[in-house]
């Protein structure tokens, strides 16, 4: 028996892109830090980090064993999820060789998109036009991703989430 606590009820809607700047943080050794807390040190002192600015994900360490880990935004929510747009939604996330060829690519489309002033209709058009064409492909067999962080905030029906592994 696994016990799951139950959704808490929305305390806002999220109807449109709110300004940028209330997606970024304010200082980019904080979210290095935040991305780096996604993973076990072992695994995320050599991994590459990312970092959110104006025009999408930059990095911010290089790093030589394969793995990203990054801090994901709101529009990595399903298309439907009224808090598509949330701005305090953080997802300190680590993907694994596997994922950074196959997921990563998926979650840098979606946010030059959003970033690039287009709507969730025409990102969904976008990034479904892209899967048909082969340009974003099926997660790899081995692909999974570490969100073990308690500094994430996954929104505001799922709050500060428990540690667990993503696999795809």
């Amino acid at each position: 028996f696994v016990a799951v606590a139950a959704p808490r009820a929305f305390s806002a809607d999220y109807p449109r892109i709110a300004a940028l700047e209330q997606y970024l943080m304010p200082d980019a050794a904080d979210e290095s830090a935040m991305a780096r807390s996604a993973a076990p040190d072992a695994i995320a002192r050599n991994a590459e980090i990312l970092v959110l600015g104006n025009a999408g994900y930059q990095t911010a360490a290089k790093g030589d064993s394969g793995f990203t880990c990054l801090v994901e935004r709101s529009w990595m929510s399903p298309f439907d999820s009224p808090e598509f747009w949330n701005p305090k939604i953080r997802g300190p996330i680590c993907y694994n060789p596997a994922a950074v060829r196959s997921v990563l690519p998926y979650t840098l489309e979606r946010t030059r998109l959003v970033l690039s002033g287009l709507s969730k209709t025409l990102v969904h058009q976008k990034i479904e036009s892209s899967v048909a064409a082969k340009e974003l492909v099926p997660p790899e067999a081995g692909a999974m991703s570490f969100m073990l962080s308690k500094r994430g905030y996954l929104g505001d029906s799922a709050g500060h989430w428990y540690p667990h592994l993503m696999v795809y």
